[in-house]
């Protein structure tokens, strides 16, 4: 125990970031740490970090919180934008971050959650996102076809010999794209790699579970989907639906369904089976990140689990080993648009 003499550090409580494949019961497990939270006297708001769910309207299709969850608990970043508009991933950072700050300055504290990997990472990690020249990416194109990509990967190799050892020579776009980040930024593309280090205090939070129950659940959901009124919603949306919108998995599908290209059952099956793949690559994604607790999330602790890794995490406890989740993590350049 310290004495009355002694200083104790302050942390400040951590972000709580809730992440998982489509299905797993992260907002039902969002709305729980509010509440338990709440018990202790401590407020707590949701921040959607789901693409998808912050497009006006589409709400079946992209699983969005119910009325009643978003009443138990604020959500913050459901319906900012319309279906017509483009939602980006450095667009995102922005506005969640800003949301994020405003919580904290009111001593709320924040809980992100949704399925979208890059989203979530955006957030809170230290990720940039270059902008982008139509002319310097012109004149890098017109390069690339009179003088080959085996050139311009040659000039890469020069200027930024930590990014060509990572990327394919035979991948002209990419070799393009790496070299106008230079020619903008001044920096080496491989500085704008995503780092597992976070810019904003924060304790991640996984949930898993077995794939037959992971895919009995997407099944589960697809049905209640199609019994709610998705294929009305769809056919509501679609002609407001932009490109980014109309990739949300499920719409597509269900237009070829109102052009009579396939029948109910058909389409019902392959929502369910994409879906089922989409699950597969999150998990992917999420693997990655070493500072990521996974939680089993059948475990009837496991709100109760959930807090544990918070309490710890509040103290500092992770800290040294996230700090350090960088240095032994493998990159992949050529992610970033």
């Amino acid at each position: 125990m310290p004495s009355a003499t002694e200083s104790t550090p302050l942390v400040a409580p951590r972000l709580v970031s809730i992440v998982g494949p489509t299905a797993s019961g992260k907002t039902g497990l969002g709305i729980a740490i509010a509440r338990r939270l709440a018990e202790r006297g401590e407020r707590a708001h949701i921040v959607n970090a789901d693409a998808y769910q912050m497009y006006r309207g589409m709400d079946i299709g992209t699983a969005k919180a119910s009325d009643e969850e978003q009443a138990a608990v604020p959500h913050h970043l459901l319906d900012v934008i319309d279906p017509s508009d483009t939602m980006t991933v450095a667009r995102f950072q922005q506005m969640a971050r800003t949301v994020i700050s405003d919580l904290q300055a009111q001593g709320i504290r924040p809980i992100l959650v949704g399925g979208s990997g890059l989203y979530a990472r955006a957030a809170i990690d230290d990720i940039s996102f270059p902008g982008t020249d139509p002319q310097v990416r012109a004149r890098l194109e017109e390069r690339a076809r009179t003088e080959g990509a085996g050139a311009l990967f040659a000039e890469l190799a020069q200027r930024d010999p930590e990014a060509a050892a990572r990327m394919d020579p035979h991948n002209p776009r990419r070799t393009v794209r790496a070299l106008e980040v230079i020619e903008l930024t001044g920096r080496p593309y491989s500085a704008s790699l995503p780092r597992y280090r976070y810019v904003i205090p924060s304790v991640q939070i996984g949930l898993d579970l077995p794939r037959e129950d992971l895919d009995a659940r997407i099944d589960g959901r697809t049905r209640r989907m199609f019994d709610e009124g998705f294929i009305d919603e769809v056919e509501r949306l679609r002609p407001h639906l932009g490109m980014t919108a109309a990739r949300a998995l499920g719409y597509q599908q269900v237009i070829d369904y109102l052009d009579g290209l396939r029948d109910l059952d058909e389409t019902m099956a392959d929502v369910a089976q994409k879906t089922r793949r989409l699950a597969r690559k999150q998990m992917g994604w999420f693997g990655r990140d070493p500072r990521i607790h996974w939680l089993q999330a059948l475990n009837p602790r496991l709100v109760d689990n959930a807090m544990a890794v918070i309490d710890v995490a509040d103290q500092g406890g992770y800290d040294h080993i996230d700090m350090h989740a960088d240095e032994y993590v493998q990159h992949h350049l050529g992610a970033l648009h």
